[in-house]
């Protein structure tokens, strides 16, 4: 009798876990974003677009090499950079956050490679790591959700 009711336990165990795993998950939608959210992450974008609209700035100071007004350039108005972009990583889904978040910390890096490009002296350097600065902004701005979802 023990062995038969081990053999029914092990059976409805079995049962209840294919009723459960073929349950209504393939009906539930992925998440989207909401107005709300977009309204949020786009405040964070704007702030970004603003620093990026400022480039030709720094790029200028590096063409004069003006290195110590390079630097508190690059610690100044684009001293804000990384908090709004990780912002925005933080309050987009799931699915995104991968691909942003990548894509902040390669802008990241460039631009610390400016800044220690311009620390150093180093004219060619500097020019060449402010045009893949200018590539990744661009890039992580397109990346940022615009709409949302219905």
């Amino acid at each position: 009798m023990t062995r038969r009711n081990s053999i029914l336990a092990l059976i409805l165990a079995f049962f209840a876990t294919f009723l459960v795993s073929c349950g209504n998950a393939a009906n539930v939608p992925p998440p989207t974003y909401t107005a709300d959210q977009i309204a949020q992450i786009q405040s964070y974008a704007d702030s970004i677009q603003a620093m990026r609209d400022r480039m030709p700035e720094l790029d200028d100071l590096i063409q004069d090499k003006e290195w110590q007004r390079s630097m508190a350039f690059i610690r100044g108005p684009l001293g804000d950079l990384r908090r709004a972009a990780k912002q925005i990583v933080f309050k987009a889904l799931p699915r995104d956050r991968k691909t942003l978040d990548s894509a902040a910390t390669q802008l990241f890096q460039d631009l610390e490679n400016v800044d220690l490009a311009v620390k150093d002296r180093d004219y060619y350097t500097a020019d060449s790591k402010y045009q893949q600065t200018l590539r990744d902004f661009d890039r992580f701005l397109d990346l940022v959700p615009t709409e949302a979802e219905s």
